[in-house]
């Protein structure tokens, strides 16, 4: 009987995955491309207007808005998520026992869902009837004032999410081979030199995976801030995906939602291609035997 080669890929195996993502990911894909030249209320039928909506994004000012924001939210989110999910990653890394229940208490946020946490935060921060509605330095207005409501959708998003980048952190530092911190310490090296100069090196390539989720996932993020602002006050929060949204459902034109959805679209793909490319992530080698 013929023996099949490992190095010569099989179109059986490629073929349902190639189907589930024709099916589910590029023919909705070209479908809103498609429905970005068009005029349509979601109900009759779509007509054709050429470049009409493309036009419309140059010369839309609250686009110009969201967009702003959703980079606020990006950067936002990635200073607060990185520094604290690699930190907590690396310690619940650890043999220790102490360590196991306190990353099953840190993974708490992930068994929530987002319209739960949502939920969940916007009465906690109420100013009459909330956590800090006694008084205080606290009690503030931290999703009704204009400034603070941005500050307050970037720290509930990443406490919704640093969960899942701790657990990445956590796999990552656990591939480090012990040998190198064993011989670190032989040297003399304490534990925030075996930091500096093991730990975040090895975990280069992690912090390029945990970086492209944490940037697209809160450029696309929409549940969240739909349930706990709805873009509010006034426009505050109005990131580009639920900016999208009100365009299309509450204002009934799909055809500029759809525009503004292929834009959301290209920036994740630019965003997650980017940093591939200049990080050295997509010709990465392993790095267990030793740092580079």
């Amino acid at each position: 009987m013929a023996l099949i080669s490992r190095k010569e890929p099989s179109t059986l195996l490629l073929g349902p995955v190639i189907l589930l993502f024709g099916a589910f990911a590029l023919l909705p894909m070209i479908g809103v491309i498609v429905l970005s030249f068009t005029k349509w209320d979601g109900l009759g039928s779509p007509v054709f207007t050429g470049l009409a909506n493309w036009a419309r994004i140059g010369h839309d000012d609250l686009l110009v808005n969201a967009v702003g924001l959703s980079v606020i939210v990006m950067i936002g989110s990635w200073l607060f998520q990185t520094p604290v999910s690699l930190l907590l990653g690396t310690f619940v890394a650890g043999p220790q026992r102490h360590r196991a229940v306190l990353a099953a208490f840190f993974f708490l946020p992930m068994l929530l869902s987002a319209v739960a946490i949502s939920i969940m935060w916007r009465d906690l921060l109420d100013p009459n009837f909330g956590l800090f509605a006694a008084g205080g330095l606290l009690h503030q207005q931290w999703l009704g004032g204009q400034s603070l409501a941005v500050v307050t959708v970037v720290f509930v998003l990443s406490w919704q999410y640093v969960p899942f980048h701790i657990l990445i952190y956590q796999a990552g530092a656990r591939q480090i081979p012990r040998s190198m911190y064993e011989s670190a310490v032989l040297d003399g090296a304490g534990r925030v030199q075996q930091f500096w100069h093991i730990t975040l090196p090895q975990l280069r390539h992690t912090m390029v995976t945990s970086t492209t989720l944490i940037l697209v996932g809160s450029l696309t993020s929409f549940d969240l801030v739909f349930v706990l602002t709805g873009g509010g006050p006034a426009t505050a929060t109005r990131i580009l995906p639920l900016h999208m949204y009100l365009i299309g459902f509450s204002q009934y034109d799909m055809g500029y939602a759809s525009a503004i959805a292929v834009v959301l679209l290209v920036a994740g793909l630019l965003i997650s291609t980017a940093l591939v490319r200049f990080s050295g992530f997509g010709s990465m080698e392993s790095t267990q035997e030793g740092a580079a």
